[in-house]
């Protein structure tokens, strides 16, 4: 990034973060679906499977997430620690492009499994690196520590394996970063948000090559370290409330 304009880009993007990091934004976005509930691990659940399945149309990603939580009784958490088998019948025909039934039913039993034998997802994440990429490899590894149908293991990304893993470092935002406008819950508080990276997609990546803070063509874990330096450098400590600068820029200005 160059020097000169640092100060040009951050203003403009200070702006657009004011505009766009605010209530109203719930209502168009996945969201929305983990602001239903109260109790951390509700909240925890709920976020984890909607932001898995967050590509593809928004309305159809909140319409199939809002599925999701009215096939676990709007009760998630409970759902997968005291479901039987036969309950995850209820499951069955299940869709949102790629993700079926059969991800959804190893996605309950390697929950439970977390929440039972790994003290929470929150633990998982916890690390004092300055990134928390490694650790959402370390995140996939536990996760399919469980036998498990081999085409469920494409919706976790592995950033070590070259992933930007937008859907991941979005959930990571909602759940650790902490706003003052009430759309980011900000309820895992040994996580800081300064170790968060930006959720690299296609938009935010676009507005950021535009705006100079990003050369990489390919949306990559290599795109989403050059991002990353470089927010960082128009805010240590929260960076990644640039996302809703560069989101909603792409999404809402077709900038």
């Amino acid at each position: 990034m160059k020097t000169k304009s640092i100060l040009e880009i951050k203003d403009f993007l200070d702006t657009k973060v004011i505009e766009y990091n605010n209530p109203k934004f719930i209502e168009s976005d996945p969201i929305q679906i983990p602001h239903q509930f109260s109790i951390k691990e509700d909240i925890e659940v709920s976020s984890f499977l909607v932001a898995t399945i967050a590509w593809g149309n928004r309305k159809m990603i909140i319409k199939n997430g809002q599925r999701m939580m009215e096939l676990m009784g709007n009760a998630p958490y409970d759902f997968i620690m005291n479901h039987q088998e036969k309950d995850l019948d209820n499951l069955t025909g299940f869709v949102h492009r790629t993700f079926n039934d059969i991800d959804f039913k190893y996605f309950i039993k390697s929950l439970k499994n977390i929440y039972t034998n790994h003290n929470g997802l929150e633990a998982i994440f916890i690390t004092k690196d300055n990134t928390l990429q490694n650790t959402i490899s370390e995140f996939k590894d536990i996760f399919f520590e469980l036998e498990h149908p081999l085409r469920t293991q494409k919706h976790i990304s592995n950033p070590l394996k070259g992933s930007a893993a937008k859907r991941i470092n979005m959930w990571l935002r909602w759940l650790c970063r902490k706003d003052s406008a009430g759309v980011d819950f900000g309820i895992w508080q040994q996580i800081k948000p300064s170790q968060l990276s930006c959720p690299l997609d296609v938009h935010s990546g676009n507005v950021a090559r535009k705006l100079g803070l990003l050369t990489r063509k390919q949306n990559d874990a290599k795109a989403l370290l050059e991002l990353d330096t470089n927010l960082r450098i128009l805010d240590p400590n929260d960076p990644v409330k640039y996302d809703f600068a560069l989101f909603g820029l792409g999404v809402f200005e077709n900038f």
